[in-house]
């Protein structure tokens, strides 16, 4: 098997690793909710998310997006395998590194800065494709002010909805329809982040001529097998949860109920929808951190905790430009044994 084929299969592993570490560091924006209102176990409610993480598995748009994250066709087609490799790693190391501190933060945008760096510490500036990575940080800052204002409206609804019923009632009532939407906000999930990971492993394909030498770069096929990889990785690694971050969304944002839960996870979840749909890379996290303050602050602005929303809003900022260091320098290191 030639060297380059062997690497190509060494960093698909690293791929699906990253989608695994994306699971588990993302398993919170699924479950946190669940959990915190105490409608399903932490047990219970890995294994509901896991499932409809895997059965999101149809659409490929965010993946389009993610593989043209840099100029393939300016790239020595041999480099574009550490590239990948140095981004993943910058990725990885962010995700694991926030995730030991308990904060909530963008595995898409860890991945997206990681292959930028790479990219750049491999063929310049010239090698980014600026409108897609304009395009995820614009929707970084508007997908979780759209999660805020859906979150505030959503639970304004429900509280003039139910604006004749007892605290009880409501609650027994929620209970059953948080199902749905963590169930909704899960399959949303996957739609998303499981998709980025193929937006990896496509292209590296495309370097060992996977798809032949008629195929545009820009343009590639995502095939049905890299598909249920990623499904499968993003599915495990949520079952395997991410509790140090499950505590910062279901209790250090705002104290929740299953009513409160059920309005942040269907406002979180018609964001993402919408985003997978028109094939744009959103920051679950993001998203469900933000929708879960816009429920939070319909019972009174004091009823969030600001001072950890904006502790979690800089590790937001930062995730790009420190990814994109980590990156650089893992391609900078690859290319001492190149």
């Amino acid at each position: 098997m030639a060297p380059l084929v062997i690497l190509v299969i060494i960093i698909i592993f690293f791929a699906l690793v990253f989608d695994f570490t994306n699971g588990f560091h993302d398993s919170a924006n699924a479950i946190a909710t669940v959990v915190s209102t105490k409608v399903l176990t932490p047990r219970q409610a890995v294994g509901f998310a896991a499932f409809f993480n895997f059965v999101a598995a149809f659409g490929f748009g965010v993946a389009v997006t993610i593989s043209k994250i840099i100029h393939l066709n300016i790239v020595e087609v041999n480099l574009i395998p550490y590239i990948i490799l140095g981004g993943l790693i910058g990725a990885i190391s962010w995700n694991i590194i926030t995730w030991y501190l308990g904060l909530p933060t963008s595995s898409s945008h860890a991945l997206i800065g990681g292959i930028m760096g790479s990219g750049i510490s491999a063929a310049g500036f010239a090698v980014i494709k600026y409108e897609t990575v304009e395009l995820a940080t614009i929707f970084m800052f508007v997908s979780p002010i759209i999660g805020l204002i859906l979150g505030f409206l959503f639970m304004v609804a429900v509280l003039w909805i139910c604006r004749r019923s007892s605290k009880s009632k409501v609650d027994r009532y929620f209970k059953r329809l948080q199902l749905f939407s963590a169930g909704i906000y899960s399959f949303s999930h996957g739609t998303n982040d499981a998709q980025k990971t193929m937006g990896i492993i496509t292209p590296l394909l495309f370097s060992i001529g996977f798809f032949g030498a008629s195929v545009d770069p820009n343009n590639l096929p995502v095939p049905i097998w890299v598909i249920l990889s990623a499904h499968a990785a993003i599915a495990l690694g949520t079952l395997a949860g991410g509790w140090r971050i499950v505590k910062t969304m279901g209790h250090r944002i705002t104290k929740l109920r299953p009513v409160h839960g059920f309005a942040a996870e269907t406002a979180g979840a018609a964001t993402i929808l919408g985003a997978s749909i028109a094939g744009i890379p959103v920051s679950t996290t993001h998203v469900i951190s933000s929708a879960i303050m816009g429920v939070g602050a319909t019972k009174r602005l004091s009823a969030v905790r600001w001072g950890v929303a904006r502790n979690i809003v800089w590790v937001w900022i930062l995730t790009i430009p420190i990814s994109a260091v980590l990156g650089f320098v893992a391609f900078k290191v690859m290319q001492l044994f190149i």
